[in-house]
């Protein structure tokens, strides 16, 4: 199974963006290989619609589960026509929420935010 974490920087000692359409980049970690990849968020410097454009980098990472600690409602709905289960981060530390969610120690996102349209 792979999941993808925003993250502010391509280290697994570091942390979770707070925002995942302007997240800098994206781990893809495969639960059952170990293997960490980090890809540039391109949606990142969008003018607008930031958190859609990175939504549609989900989907095409392969993840089947998405790790954030909030996310925008548009972003949402694109992945709603996805089969993506997404999942509320807890601690900042990239190493802890992998840890939290491989012990099932995380929720379900429950709820999403207007976003931050036009906020750079």
């Amino acid at each position: 199974m792979k999941i993808l974490i925003p993250a502010e920087q391509p280290n697994m000692n570091g942390e979770i963006s707070p925002s995942f359409g302007r997240a800098p980049f994206f781990l893809v970690y495969d639960i059952e290989q170990k293997a960490e990849e980090f890809i540039k968020n391109t949606a990142a410097d969008n003018r607008g619609g930031a958190g859609i454009a990175a939504a549609q980098l989900v989907i095409d990472s392969g993840a089947q589960v998405l790790i954030v600690p909030r996310l925008g409602e548009n972003a949402a709905e694109v992945l709603a026509t996805s089969n993506i289960i997404i999942i509320k981060s807890v601690s900042p530390a990239i190493k802890d929420t992998i840890r939290a969610f491989v012990n099932n120690e995380l929720a379900n996102l429950t709820s999403t935010h207007a976003g931050f349209h036009g906020a750079h």
